[in-house]
């Protein structure tokens, strides 16, 4: 399967979307539920037009955005070396989009499920897949963990995605675990998430720091 098909794909799921719209609009109310708590409590509404249209033109937005990057980005060719694992993660979260859209209209049509768990474990699937992706990337400007120091060292880089590839499928993992707590499941995927994230970034400056002291130490000795 090339590019091309797997784009076709994420082009699919944009089409169902809309499709799925105007399909459920004559049977939903005026205002549809968009908005849950942390315990799957509706706390939101939205007006029909607008939630029925903002899912699917996101996804489309996205969707071209996602085709431009590998064309704009400086380092483009780098894209290219892991351009399976980029192209379906473009799948992958508009198929997400789609999934969360579905969702909304089945519990406004009256179907009974905790969205809240519903989302979290579609967002625990998504974190999986980031962490397999984060294994492949090259160096680039747009995907990946794009802190100063992973982009100006190519060691720096790699050993940074390395880690936290590890971390985002631990996260996934966890999160996963949370369902079976209830009203306390978010916790379990935003903690380890927000945990994720500040290791990746200190220890791409940690790593950095310490390669540069290396080169410095090594100068100096000449």
């Amino acid at each position: 399967m090339n590019t091309r098909q797997r784009f076709a794909i994420a082009v699919g799921f944009v089409v169902l979307s809309a499709l799925i719209s105007v399909v459920a609009a004559p049977s939903l109310p005026d205002r549809l539920v968009t908005h849950w708590d942390a315990a799957g409590v509706p706390n939101d509404t939205m007006s029909k037009p607008v939630a029925l249209a903002f899912t699917p033109v996101l996804a489309a937005l996205l969707l071209g955005l996602f085709a431009a990057i590998p064309r704009i980005d400086p380092r483009r060719e780098n894209i290219q070396s892991f351009r399976p694992y980029y192209d379906w993660l473009v799948v992958i979260i508009t198929g997400f989009i789609a999934l969360v859209h579905v969702g909304v209209i089945a519990f406004n049509l009256g179907y009974a499920f905790d969205f809240t768990l519903f989302i979290l474990a579609a967002v625990a699937f998504l974190f999986y897949y980031i962490g397999i992706l984060l294994g492949h990337a090259e160096r680039n400007w747009f995907v990946g963990v794009r802190t100063p120091w992973t982009l100006s060292s190519e060691v720096v880089w790699n050993r940074t995605h390395a880690l936290a590839g590890r971390l985002f499928k631990l996260t996934a993992i966890i999160s996963l675990v949370g369902l079976l707590f209830g009203e306390y499941a978010l916790y379990f995927m935003l903690v380890p998430a927000l945990v994720t994230s500040a290791i990746t970034v200190g220890y791409s400056y940690y790593l950095y720091e310490q390669l540069e002291r290396s080169a410095d130490s090594s100068t100096d000795s000449l």
